[in-house]
């Protein structure tokens, strides 16, 4: 076996880890930071607690709070014109998954140029990009921890995977507190997005004997965890587990892809407007049984990295056991189970799995999925 790992990010992590915001933009050799956020992370005083930490340190400090939920080509361009103005040289993604991809992407274009369509793949980048850290204030995406920004064209709704490693971040900071402020619902699906990725990693075509350390340990984390936050949203140990496991998800992303579970998911987002967690909590059960007709002994190995702590199933229960336990912890959290609670119709269901197959993480399921396939499984989720 073949294969590659790069380790490109520096993590800082613990309790008040904000704090050294300036210290750590300082060590980059930068003076003049642009925040990328969002509002609600404004109005819950993070951005003011980080630019606080940055001021420390004699930084001149401008914020673009434009980004939002799966980003578009729209709000990107919104940050760039921000940045042109500001001409920063450090950009600091603050907030969720959705404020770091925008950050991302803002950087794709300003110091590249063109547009956000034209670094659609991998590697499309020729110019160095300003230097990056990632403050994220949920445990889901792990984009603090890869080359990739997701942004969806504001025209055609398409979700784009630009990735290139010099969009990769130099430091990610991993403030358990910062996660405290989310309301249950981001908790829910962005937990529920983060176990997706330790999931469908671990079985990915492109799977690695160094990926599978990541996705097996971000699974003990988040699999034992995520009902505690649930159920305890101030129980700042869970929280912490939970972010370093969606963190070590992320890398593991990094290193060996998604699968059919986020194929199915991502037309869903970007046609009816469904939170991308809630469409995976959807998906991913029934993807974990299609696969585990071919598959099934990969599951059972992952289920053995969290047996013995009494909360997931045996390893014997195999792809059965972990597509009912990842059910239940959707219910558990208060998020729906099939397409039609969701308020979805699939009455365009050929031009959905049409849409599904195109998908970039299509080709990385650990069993082939055509069109056909992608019907089924809708239907098997409706």
């Amino acid at each position: 076996m073949k294969f590659e790992l790069q380790l490109r990010t520096r993590v800082v992590y613990g309790p008040d880890e904000i704090d050294r915001l300036g210290v750590l933009a300082a060590e980059l050799r930068c003076v003049r930071p642009l925040v990328v956020t969002d509002p609600g992370i404004v109005a819950v005083g993070h951005v003011a607690h980080g630019v606080e930490a940055l001021r420390r340190h004699g930084m001149e400090v401008a914020v673009f709070d434009g980004a939002r939920e799966n980003p578009t080509t729209e709000h990107v361009a919104h940050g760039v014109a921000e940045a042109r103005r500001f001409q920063p040289d450090l950009l600091i993604g603050l907030g969720g998954g959705s404020s770091l991809d925008c950050a991302k992407g803002i950087n794709f274009i300003y110091t590249n140029g063109g547009r956000m369509q034209d670094y659609w793949g991998v590697g499309k980048a020729t110019r160095p990009m300003l230097p990056m850290i990632a403050v994220p204030t949920t445990a889901g995406t792990g984009s603090e921890m890869q080359s990739f920004a997701l942004i969806s064209d504001a025209e055609t709704r398409v979700k784009m995977a630009c990735g290139d490693s010099k969009a990769t971040c130099a430091v990610a900071v991993l403030d358990p507190k910062l996660t405290l402020t989310q309301p249950d619902w981001v908790t829910a699906v962005t937990g529920i997005d983060a176990i997706s990725h330790a999931i469908e990693t671990y079985v990915s075509k492109r799977r690695t004997p160094v990926s599978q350390i990541f996705s097996r340990e971000a699974w003990r984390l988040l699999a034992n965890h995520f009902s505690r936050v649930i159920s305890d949203p101030n129980d700042l140990t869970a929280r912490a587990a939970m972010q370093w496991g969606a963190a070590l998800a992320g890398l593991a992303i990094e290193n060996s892809m998604l699968g059919a579970a986020h194929s199915l998911a991502n037309p869903i987002t970007a046609r009816h407007g469904t939170i991308h967690g809630q469409a995976v909590a959807v998906s991913l059960p029934h993807v974990i049984r299609f696969n585990g007709q071919k598959f099934n002994h990969w599951y059972a190995e992952l289920l053995a990295a969290s047996a013995g702590e009494g909360i997931t199933p045996s390893p014997e229960t195999g792809a059965e056991g972990l597509s009912r336990f990842v059910k239940q912890l959707v219910a558990e959290a208060g998020l729906k189970t099939t397409w039609s609670a969701c308020g979805v119709s699939l009455d365009d269901v050929e031009s959905l799995a049409d849409e599904a197959a195109r998908q970039w993480t299509a080709q990385f399921n650990p069993r082939d999925v055509s069109q056909g396939e992608f019907k089924w499984l809708y239907q098997q989720a409706g």
